[in-house]
C-alpha cells in the first residue's frame, strides 16, 4: 500500500447525502407551495422528475455544455413544466428557496463521520467540488464536518472545475502536497476519477451501487468504512 500524505474528497454523493437531503427539502417545499393543488399528481412523481432533470443538467455542466447559472434558472422550470405547472416566476422562487434550505440539511452517507474522524488524525484533507460556492461551506457546517478539512476548493475559487486537472493542482497547492502523494475519493467517474488521474493523482472510486464500468481506478469501494482498511 502506497503511503499517501494527503486526501482529496468530493462532497455531494460521497460524504454529504444529497439524495436524503434533497428529498427532505423538496418534500417541505412541495407542501409549502401547495403543488398538489396546482396540479402535480404526487410528490413521488415530482421527485422522480427532479432527479432525472437534475442529473441530466449536472452531466451537461460537467461536460462544459451549460453553466451553473443555467441550472439555477432552468432546473425547476423544467421540473414544473413536466409535472403540469406553467409558471416560470414561481419556478425561480421555488429554486431560490431550495438553494437556501438544502444546505441546512445534516444527513451524511453511512459511516462518513466515523471515517472522517479516523482519517483526520492521519492526513490533511481537502474538499474538491463543483458545487455552488455559497452552498458547500454551509453544507459542511450544518452536517458537522467542516473542521475535518484544511481547505474547501470550489470550481469558482480555483478558476477551473472538475474534471480539469487544474482544480486538483490548485487543491494540492493549498496544502503543499504533491500529486504523487495524494489520493482522490469520489463517486463520479468523469469529474472525480478521470479528473484526478489527469493530474497524476491516485483514485478511490466510491461506487455504493456497484455500477459496472471500464474506467481504470486505483481502488474501488462500496462503503466508506472500507477506507479504514485502505488508508
Amino acid at each position: 500500500m502506497k503511503n499517501y500524505t494527503c486526501i482529496l474528497f468530493d462532497l455531494d454523493h460521497t460524504l454529504w447525502d444529497f439524495e436524503s437531503n434533497s428529498t427532505e427539502t423538496l418534500k417541505e417545499l412541495f407542501h409549502q407551495y401547495n403543488l398538489h393543488e396546482k396540479g402535480v399528481s404526487s410528490f413521488a412523481y415530482f421527485y422522480e422528475t427532479f432527479v432525472r432533470i437534475n442529473t441530466r443538467l449536472w452531466e451537461l455542466h460537467d461536460k462544459n455544455l451549460i453553466g451553473s447559472e443555467d441550472i439555477r434558472l432552468q432546473r425547476f422550470h423544467k421540473v414544473f413544466g413536466e409535472t403540469g405547472i406553467d409558471d416560470y416566476p414561481l419556478s425561480l422562487k421555488f429554486s431560490a428557496d431550495f438553494l437556501q434550505e438544502l444546505p441546512k440539511k445534516k444527513n451524511l452517507l453511512p459511516h462518513a463521520n466515523e471515517t472522517l474522524e479516523y482519517l483526520h488524525e492521519k492526513y490533511p484533507m481537502v474538499i474538491v467540488t463543483n458545487g455552488f460556492d455559497e452552498l458547500q461551506s454551509t453544507k459542511m457546517s450544518s452536517s458537522g464536518i467542516h473542521h475535518y478539512f484544511k481547505a474547501i476548493v470550489t470550481s469558482q475559487r480555483a478558476g477551473n472545475k472538475k474534471p480539469s486537472k487544474e482544480i486538483f493542482e490548485f487543491a494540492l497547492k493549498e496544502v503543499g502536497h504533491r500529486s504523487a502523494d495524494a489520493v482522490m475519493i469520489g463517486d463520479n467517474l468523469l469529474t472525480d476519477i478521470v479528473g484526478a488521474r489527469s493530474a497524476g493523482i491516485d483514485t478511490i472510486y466510491f461506487n455504493p451501487a456497484g455500477a459496472s464500468h471500464n474506467e481504470p481506478v486505483t481502488f474501488e469501494i462500496k462503503n466508506l468504512h472500507e477506507l479504514h482498511g485502505l488508508l
